[in-house]
């Protein structure tokens, strides 16, 4: 069985390169890598080829962390969050300390706060939001396992987190934009 604080302590050692990585998340399998640094952040769009109009996902690993990345958490985001039976990403107004090329043109950010034990750590002893979107090629469909990945996407990253995503026939997590007004609305269940 694979170590998972060694896993942790290589993952990092590579993303405080810049690199980018492929690691198994709360959801599906994610590539991710530090959401403060630009360079990186082009890396996995070039990876992806995906179009930089398209934001990606940010993990942090709590609410502490969250209220660092965003000018203001709206009150029903905890709501929602904590009464959330399954992995749910919030898009967030005015975000903070980010790189701006993860930032989508209206000025907003996804965030989901991990649930995952491994993602959790990882981002904790990083102390920086992770950058996590699928392991796939834009426009190919997501991969539900480490088989379906393609070659590209595994020589593309930097380092492959050898651990098993945790929960089988996994599936990307919901996705809800709040605004600053606290207008709630659902962009995938």
């Amino acid at each position: 069985m694979p170590d998972q604080n060694i896993e942790i302590q290589k993952a990092i050692s590579v993303l405080k390169k810049g690199g980018v990585i492929l690691y198994p998340t709360d959801t599906v399998w994610g590539i991710g890598c530090d959401a403060t640094n630009a360079e990186a952040i082009d890396k996995i769009f070039a990876l992806k080829k995906r179009e930089e109009s398209k934001s990606m996902i940010c993990l942090v690993s709590d609410f502490k962390m969250l209220q660092q990345y965003v000018e203001e958490v709206p009150e029903v985001a905890y709501d929602i969050l904590k009464y959330a039976a399954k992995p749910t990403t919030i898009i967030y107004d005015r975000p903070l300390r980010v790189a701006e090329n993860i930032i989508a043109e209206d000025n907003t950010l996804a965030i989901r706060v991990a649930r995952d034990p491994f993602c959790g750590k990882l981002i904790r002893k990083f102390k920086r939001p992770i950058v996590s979107t699928s392991a796939n090629i834009s426009g190919m469909p997501t991969p539900k396992n480490f088989k379906e990945i393609s070659t590209a996407i595994l020589e593309g990253v930097d380092y492959v987190v050898n651990l098993p995503l945790q929960k089988k026939g996994a599936k990307p997590s919901s996705i809800i934009k709040i605004g600053n007004d606290s207008t709630v609305k659902i962009i995938r269940k």
